[in-house]
């Protein structure tokens, strides 16, 4: 599956969350880190809920990005 995820800078680095998984989050002190912890807690947050016997939401989040001139 693939989750759309947000980075955004911070005052410290870069905060990063998962629209479509609430409370799963990460911060680093670069977008590569911050892309690699969030991916890591994207895992732990499915485990969580697959071992507390929670239905796993589908990927349902759209990115595009608009061009405005």
């Amino acid at each position: 599956m693939q989750y759309a995820v947000v980075v955004e800078p911070s005052e410290n680095g870069y905060g990063a969350y998962v629209p479509d998984l609430p409370g799963c989050v990460a911060l680093g002190d670069t977008v590569d880190e911050t892309l690699r912890l969030v991916q890591e807690a994207i895992e732990l947050h499915l485990d969580g809920m697959r071992e507390d016997g929670e239905q796993i939401p589908k990927p349902k989040t759209v990115c595009e990005y608009v061009v405005v001139e």
